[in-house]
């Protein structure tokens, strides 16, 4: 039989089939081989003569996250709120890359947009090429086109604690009520409250994943993204990628660099080349032996 794990806790797995629902344990050889089963894969699977399953193999994975733990995902929906607590675009962009990175179709989501216009972030993100959604929790203004945009498609939703992720969800599923965060006046930020990863099957089909807050989706450990190949997660550089005076540019001091001049002129946002200078600095500071992964 074959099925998608849709829940994971305790080394029990929760496998979706066309028949119902299992659950199932691993077989050693996993171990063995290093390969710990997570939501998202697709799994063949034998059931025992109590009705339990016990997982054999699992398929080719189109793509992996570690932090969370989440295989062939189409898209990765970044949630973001317009205050309280603001974007760090910073830490966005290094998310949205390492989607790219992985070949994962970012989508930004800003919310509470009832109480702060998300027009200048939105101009910012949709001017780079990303879809952009502009969601009001309160009154479900826009959940609509969001649920389109992911019926048959895998993907997760992820983003900093307090922005309104576990509310984004529930206006998706009503039945759900996901526990939603209180945010803290003198901090700023939530309290996390999604511990696990679970995937939610959508009603026109496909599923979403509530995960962790970004604090888990550990970049820095588990997905390094050496600096030359950094500028290719920036989709706006690419039309000046190899027009620049020296084939090795970086792009964030050469003369003649086409990237640059773009900047200059305004084709390419201020904030997303900041954020990539930083990530390349910070790249260069990788030793070699940090970067296997």
């Amino acid at each position: 039989m074959t099925g998608i794990i849709i829940r994971s806790v305790g080394g029990i797995y929760t496998v979706e089939a066309s028949d119902g629902v299992y659950q199932c344990k691993a077989r050693g050889i996993f171990r063995k081989k290093n390969i710990s089963p997570v939501c998202g894969d697709r799994a063949e699977f034998s059931l025992e003569t109590d009705g339990t399953g016990v997982i054999e193999r699992i398929e080719d994975r189109r793509s992996l996250l570690i932090r969370p733990p989440l295989a062939n995902l189409d898209a990765l929906v970044f949630v973001s709120s317009t205050c309280e607590p603001r974007p760090n675009l910073l830490l966005l962009d290094k998310f949205i890359a390492v989607a790219r990175f992985k070949n994962i179709e970012p989508v930004i989501v800003f919310t509470k947009v009832d109480r702060s216009s998300p027009d200048e972030y939105s101009a910012i993100y949709r001017s780079s090429g990303f879809e952009v959604y502009e969601i009001d929790n309160t009154t479900a203004q826009g959940v609509e086109e969001l649920k389109e945009r992911l019926a048959g498609k895998l993907s997760a939703f992820t983003g900093n604690t307090g922005v309104g992720k576990s509310s984004l969800i529930n206006c998706i599923f009503p039945d759900l009520g996901l526990e939603t965060a209180h945010i803290s006046k003198k901090l700023g930020r939530g309290r996390h409250t999604t511990r696990t990863v679970e995937l939610y099957k959508l009603p026109n089909g496909g599923y979403v994943a509530d995960t962790p807050g970004f604090s888990s989706f550990d970049t820095n450990r588990y997905d390094i993204i050496r600096k030359e190949e950094l500028a290719s997660c920036f989709e706006e550089f690419s039309p000046y990628i190899g027009k620049c005076r020296f084939q090795d540019c970086s792009h964030t001091r050469e003369r003649d660099c086409a990237v640059i001049d773009a900047l200059n002129k305004g084709l390419i946002p201020k904030s997303r080349y900041e954020s990539y200078k930083a990530m390349y600095e910070q790249a260069e500071k990788l030793k070699e032996w940090e970067q296997g992964r």
